[in-house]
């Protein structure tokens, strides 16, 4: 049932998460709840550190950024991949060094770019504006930024739509064949040091193949970058690495994507005659499958499908509707238990496709029950929202056989946050 996923088992009927019981962790915590695995985290860390020994690898905050789980992966020695000011400060909290941090996304606001001067990270310049914007910023402030540069390498991922990055019809980077002009600009400014090529072709990709030719064009710009007599202290490949989210899914590992990169990686160094620190950003593969999300059944209605309405939707785990995704389901108090039937779990939305999951075999499933949501870990409470007038749910962290609480559940005095009544409309 859990395939490789070892920290998963089931036990006299209920599902149990590094030997602690869902169903006591639900007893005192109540559902809707994420719950991790802090054993499984990092592991997954040191799977990357073995395979990559002397690659930097930098977490994707986007796909997850709770506090606890980013202290945890800066004492792996983790470095980030942060998207915006606010998660630039969070790892800052964490303690993770800043000299292993890379600052990107393609619409940064000038106080975003003077928040990454000041704190000495690296950024990943999007475009030429931007370019031009950062060292504007960095000459007013007396400093000189380090930037490298995000290559649209036109790679098709071979990903769902909504998260491939690398075509050439994605928002995301420069053109590859106008890197090389807008690296000759960055080497005759002032404010900014050049300093590499950064790219990142798409998330939950199940093939090596893609990044091996990303890989290869990345290269292909270094080497003309070195002809201009550019400088080359960083390669950044990005992340983007697949997870199994059906029990059928053959997934790459991260020993599967350094045999296909790495090869091509130290060849072209070789004959290129540099040296550059290579970085990747994985955030799914790290996070995903070390998160359980459980939610409790309201009502089971019997209607032209078999429907299970549980306390939490899309609000609180959203790629579902946002990509048709696949999280398998588990009734955790009848873990061991024989599927009865077809059940179609949806949440309390008052949308049509609030839909967890979708013609799933479970067994009999009652009001009570408990379902949990399996690779969660990833892209589930990132992007929660408060819709439809529902709090967010707390997080509970799970370590040596106990379960703590790492984030508090919202009431609903969050919906209140930041709103002001003018006078005139309280009379």
């Amino acid at each position: 049932m859990f395939g490789t996923k070892d920290h998963l088992r089931a036990e006299d009927g209920h599902l149990l998460i590094d030997g602690v019981d869902v169903v006591e962790i639900v007893e005192e915590f109540e559902t809707p709840l994420y719950v991790t695995s802090e054993r499984r985290l990092r592991e997954n860390v040191r799977a990357y550190r073995e395979a990559f020994p002397e690659a930097w690898t930098y977490f994707a905050v986007k796909a997850n950024g709770n506090l606890a789980l980013l202290r945890i992966l800066a004492e792996e020695g983790m470095g980030a991949d942060v998207f915006s000011a606010g998660e630039l400060s969070l790892v800052r909290m964490a303690g993770m060094p800043m000299e292993k941090v890379l600052f990107n996304g393609n619409s940064k606001r000038t106080e975003e770019l003077e928040m990454a001067v000041e704190a000495g990270v690296r950024v990943s310049a999007d475009s030429l504006d931007e370019l031009l914007a950062l060292a504007e910023v960095a000459s007013e402030m007396g400093e000189e930024a380090k930037v490298a540069f995000r290559v649209n390498p036109d790679v098709s991922a071979k990903t769902h739509p909504k998260i491939a990055t690398g075509l050439k019809t994605s928002k995301f980077g420069i053109p590859w064949q106008e890197i090389v002009d807008v690296y000759k600009t960055a080497m005759s400014l002032d404010g900014v040091k050049p300093i590499g090529l950064h790219c990142h072709i798409g998330s939950q990709i199940l093939e090596v193949s893609p990044f091996v030719e990303a890989m290869t064009k990345m290269m292909d710009l270094a080497g003309r970058i070195v002809e201009i007599g550019g400088e080359i202290e960083m390669m950044d490949f990005g992340g983007g690495l697949g997870i199994a989210y059906t029990p059928e899914t053959k997934a790459p590992t991260p020993a599967d994507l350094a045999a296909g990169i790495l090869p091509v990686f130290k060849e072209r160094c070789k004959d290129l005659g540099i040296s550059p620190q290579m970085i990747l950003e994985p955030g799914r593969s790290i996070v995903a499958d070390t998160t359980l999300f459980l939610t409790g059944v309201n009502v089971v209605k019997r209607a032209h499908v078999n429907f299970v309405g549980v306390d939490a939707g899309f609000n609180l785990l959203a790629r579902p509707m946002l990509y048709d995704a696949y999280h398998h389901a588990v009734v955790a108090n009848k873990a061991d238990q024989a599927p009865e039937g077809k059940y179609t779990v949806v949440g309390p939305i008052c949308e049509s496709g609030d839909v967890l999951a979708r013609d799933r075999d479970l067994p009999l499933v009652e009001r009570g029950d408990i379902v949990a949501m399996l690779d969660a870990g990833a892209y589930g409470f990132s992007m929660a929202s408060v819709y439809n007038g529902q709090p967010r749910c707390p997080e509970v962290l799970v370590n040596e056989g106990k379960a703590e609480l790492i984030r508090r559940g919202e009431d609903r005095s969050c919906f209140l946050a930041g709103q002001i009544v003018p006078p005139r409309l309280l009379k």
